[in-house]
């Protein structure tokens, strides 16, 4: 008789001690990059949290990473969970970032071209007006900027042109405000469903909904009238809404219209800020920015792909910037079957953040990690290319859709606001405050000296 071999127990995941009731929860809102390094470094690339009440698996490191763009990593994690609280609120059937499969297939080769650098081709020039124009209306000379407020302004201004053909600055609060509310309750939800019956979030998404209905307006009003090169993001969308409604629905477009707005604010907003204060935190940076900043304006008209070619420096201030402050520190994620990882065995249904900034911190991948260095990502050393250690976009099938056109965006900003502002921290000494709800970042506080406008 054969025998038949008992199956092989895996060990158990490691719990991260925490205090009665609160667990984790104090350590993750002081620093979730720097908790989940300190997690990992103890307890391995998989650990067990507890934050605000909830149970989550870990799984983390350069082995999270490169797991989230494998075949297994696609079929065992699905997002859906996180983001229906979102869907429910306004009354969706789904939302990009919170649907699988084909469905999330279907919906990214729609709005693919839209959120891509297609959208800036051949509209560089126009951008940079954009840009200037909003230089000057916020910035002013003799007074402290509030950093992360202008940059929301501008970030507006330049996505709404570039996505949606309209620029609801009037509206940039309201969105803000929704952001704040949504993503600190219904999908991080560090605060409690109390809160969205305040009177501030529910005048701010009466606005949200008032903005998506002249949207959709407006796209029925340009629906094929405009020649392909003419359409925007939100032109496909209302294509494919009023041509395929059984993939874009009526009841979705609220929600898919003003996406590019809660999308980029905060995220690109808060990736800004965090460049003004690096740059100006290393004057040997700034001189070299400054330098490389004047001598590619000084061409007169240039476009997208000749602006790239041409700002290394700006661009590895870019990239530093996205390492020390991550706005993807971790994806939160629903195991959609039982797996392996690491070792360990995680059950379906199971909650899970996925850490992959985590190397954006070890020294094993970027020496002196506290260091900021634009040059780590020029060759020979391109310190960014070891699989799984740089991840400032996400991983795996939902991997940032605007990820292209947030690196021209993001150069071109910083470029513009070096090469027409003199700038300076408020005192020299000055250390970073930050905030981590509801995506990390400057904190708002943030404030830098504009001495004038620079002399070319």
């Amino acid at each position: 008789m054969n025998a038949v071999a008992a199956p092989v127990k895996l060990p158990e995941i490691p719990k991260v001690p925490g205090l009665p009731l609160l667990g984790n929860t104090l350590d993750m809102a002081r620093d979730p990059a720097k908790f989940f390094l300190d997690c990992y470094r103890k307890h391995g690339p998989v650990f067990r949290v507890s934050i605000a009440g909830h149970k989550y698996v870990v799984i983390a490191g350069a082995e999270a990473a490169n797991f989230m763009g494998t075949r297994e990593g696609r079929d065992c994690l699905r997002s859906k969970e996180f983001w229906q609280g979102l869907v429910k609120e306004f009354d969706a059937t789904c939302v990009l970032p919170g649907v699988d499969g084909e469905k999330h297939k279907q919906l990214r080769d729609i709005m693919r071209r839209g959120y891509g650098r297609d959208a800036i081709r051949g509209r560089f020039m126009e951008v940079i007006g954009i840009t200037d124009r909003g230089l000057a209306h916020d910035w002013h000379a003799g007074q402290l900027a509030p950093v992360v407020l202008n940059m929301q302004y501008l970030v507006l201004s330049q996505l709404g042109t570039l996505l949606t053909d309209m620029a609801p600055r009037e509206y940039m609060h309201d969105i803000r405000n929704v952001i704040l509310y949504i993503l600190n309750v219904l999908v991080t939800r560090q605060r409690p469903k109390v809160m969205l019956r305040l009177p501030e979030y529910r005048k701010a998404k009466r606005r949200m909904a008032e903005l998506g209905d002249k949207m959709v307006a407006r796209g029925h009003e340009r629906y094929g009238k405009l020649p392909e090169d003419k359409c925007v993001l939100t032109d496909d969308i209302m294509k494919a809404n009023i041509e395929h409604p059984d993939i874009i629905p009526d009841q979705d477009l609220l929600l898919t219209l003003t996406g590019p707005y809660v999308a980029g604010l905060d995220t690109v907003a808060n990736t800004e800020a965090a460049i003004v204060y690096c740059v100006l935190k290393h004057p040997e940076v700034k001189r070299r920015l400054l330098a490389e900043v004047d001598e590619v304006f000084s061409r007169g008209d240039i476009d997208e792909s000749e602006f790239m070619k041409s700002t290394p420096v700006v661009q590895g201030a870019v990239m530093e910037a996205m390492r020390l402050y991550p706005i993807a520190v971790a994806q939160m994620r629903t195991a959609n079957k039982d797996f392996e990882f690491a070792g360990h065995l995680i059950h379906e249904g199971e909650m899970l953040y996925v850490a992959t900034s985590v190397p954006h911190f070890m020294g094993e991948y970027y020496p002196e990690p506290e260091k900021f260095d634009i040059d780590r990502y020029q060759k020979p050393r391109s310190e960014h290319l070891k699989p799984g250690v740089y991840s400032p976009y996400g991983r795996g099938p939902h991997t940032c859709l605007g990820k292209s056109l947030a690196e021209v965006q993001l150069a071109l900003t910083i470029a513009r606001l070096f090469y027409k502002l003199d700038l300076e921290l408020e005192t020299p000494d000055y250390t970073l405050k930050t905030k981590t709800a509801p995506t990390p970042g400057p904190a708002m506080s943030f404030k830098v000296r504009v001495v004038g406008p620079r002399q070319h």
